[in-house]
């Protein structure tokens, strides 16, 4: 017997959620992606200390929903996995254009897209397709996806976009070598436009860093 792989197309609908509201006293808008295991209103936490006159805050969510920790209590997302990784990435891209699409954002250059850990490929691939003029991009404790090359990312540099690369010193998902592999791959994707940033931790979200970031 020979199993065949077939594929449907059908409607989804997804959640998303904000923190803050947007108005005219809105200098950034910022567009987060959380890690594997969050949630997106837990994510937000992280940002509640941004002012927030100034700070409006988009988070999607990532489809794949599950229970932490082998227990029917918490649940956590993931954004991907290695199975059917490509046709799930343009169903994540999709839903990510119509989150942005739905905010109406009328001053796109206020945009600061961040990525943390796996949220780091989801923020890089959508920016890439997206062609987003932001005026930040926040890399922090991820890994730039192996697809995406210099040309990929040479609209930023017209954009005069700012990047930076944000780990913690003792992070336990990064080695030493790949710790090394990123920054060096980073630099050669977004050249004299990136900064990196280090800071005594491990694979967490330090709030004083975000609001370095944020100003």
């Amino acid at each position: 017997m020979e199993n065949n792989i077939k594929k449907v197309r059908y409607l989804s609908t997804n959640s998303y959620e904000t923190l803050n509201g947007l108005s005219s006293t809105t200098k950034n808008v910022w567009m987060v992606f959380h890690g594997m295991g969050y949630l997106s209103r837990y994510f937000l936490k992280y940002f509640q200390h941004l002012n927030p006159k100034e700070n409006y805050v988009i988070a999607p969510q990532a489809p794949s929903k599950y229970y932490l920790n082998g227990e029917f209590k918490h649940v956590g997302a993931s954004w991907l996995t290695k199975e059917d990784t490509l046709l799930e990435t343009g169903n994540v891209l999709d839903y990510v254009d119509k989150v942005w699409a739905s905010e109406e954002i009328e001053r796109e250059g206020n945009a600061i897209v961040f990525g943390f850990s796996q949220g780091v490929s989801i923020a890089l691939r959508w920016l890439v397709r997206k062609k987003l003029c932001c005026k930040k991009l926040i890399l922090y404790a991820g890994g730039i996806p192996k697809e995406l090359t210099k040309d990929d990312l040479m609209f930023l540099t017209a954009c005069q976009t700012k990047v930076f690369l944000v780990y913690g010193n003792t992070d336990p998902y990064l080695s030493e070598e790949r710790l090394q592999t990123e920054i060096q791959r980073a630099h050669e994707l977004f050249s004299t436009s990136l900064e990196v940033i280090t800071f005594q931790g491990g694979h967490e979200i330090q709030p004083d860093i975000l609001l370095k970031l944020g100003n």
